[in-house]
C-alpha cells in the first residue's frame, strides 16, 4: 500500500515534520531532534504509525464498521466534509457536544426533538420557552449535520487532539479505537489515551489534504470485494 520513500518525500513537501517549540515528555520517542528550538518530527516514525492507522481503518471498513471524523479547525472543514461524503462516513466539523458518545441514545433523542421543533410553524413559536431553544437547536443541528448513521461509531479519526480532548476521553471510556494526529505539544495524559497516534504537524493544511486523500482511497478500495 505504501512506497516508503515516496511517502516520506510527500510528507517532507507538506512540512509534516515541523513540530512546536515545547515538545512534551511522552512525545520524545517521535522526535528526530530540535532545530532552532523547533521540534523536528521523525517522519519514519510518522510513516510507521500512519501505516498502522490505515490498516485499522481498512479492517473496520471491511468489517462493515463506521468511522466518525472529528475536526474543529475551520480551515479543514471543507476537506473533512468532502472526504466523509466521498466515503459515506460521518463527520463533525464543530465544537464537540459533551456526552455525544457516552450518552449516544439520549443525544439522538434530543436531536430528534429539536428536529421536530424546527418543523413547527413560526406561528407556533409563541412562548419564551420556544424562543430560548433556538440557539440550542442551532448548535445541535451543526453537530449532527454530518452524522449518517444511528449506530455509535466503530472508530474515531481526530484531526486536532488538543481541541478535542472531550471526544478522546469519551471514546477511551467506551473503548472505541482512536486514530489521531498528534503534534509535539500534546499533553501526555491525553496522548496516553490515543490508541493509534500519528505524530505529525497537525497545522499543515497540505498534510491534511494528503491524509484525507489517503483515507478516502483506503475506505473506497476496502469496499471492493
Amino acid at each position: 500500500m505504501f512506497n516508503s520513500e515516496k511517502v516520506i518525500q510527500r510528507l517532507l513537501s507538506t512540512k509534516a515534520h515541523f513540530g512546536n517549540r515545547t515538545p512534551t515528555s511522552d512525545f520524545q520517542p517521535y522526535l528526530y531532534g530540535l532545530r532552532n528550538e523547533i521540534a523536528i518530527i521523525d517522519l519514519e516514525r510518522t510513516l510507521l504509525y500512519l501505516r498502522r492507522a490505515c490498516n485499522l481503518i481498512e479492517y473496520i471498513i471491511r468489517s462493515n464498521g463506521h468511522i466518525l471524523f472529528v475536526n474543529t479547525n475551520p480551515q479543514n472543514n471543507q476537506i473533512i466534509k468532502k472526504m466523509a461524503k466521498e466515503t459515506c462516513q460521518s463527520y463533525i466539523n464543530h465544537k464537540w457536544i459533551g456526552g455525544f458518545l457516552t450518552n449516544w441514545k439520549h443525544i439522538f433523542h434530543v436531536q430528534a426533538h429539536f428536529k421536530h421543533f424546527e418543523n413547527l410553524s413560526l406561528k407556533a413559536l409563541d412562548t419564551a420557552q420556544h424562543i430560548r431553544k433556538v440557539p440550542r437547536y442551532k448548535k445541535m443541528k451543526k453537530c449532527f449535520e454530518g452524522i449518517v448513521t444511528n449506530d455509535i461509531p466503530d472508530c474515531l479519526v481526530i484531526m486536532n487532539a488538543n481541541q478535542n480532548s472531550m471526544a478522546i476521553l469519551e471514546a477511551s471510556q467506551l473503548h472505541i479505537p482512536i486514530v489521531c494526529l498528534i503534534d509535539s505539544d500534546i499533553p501526555s495524559k491525553l496522548q496516553q489515551r490515543i490508541h493509534y497516534p500519528i505524530p505529525v504537524n497537525d497545522d499543515s493544511l497540505e498534510f491534511i489534504y494528503l491524509f484525507c486523500h489517503l483515507i478516502t482511497q483506503i475506505v473506497n478500495d476496502s469496499r471492493i470485494i
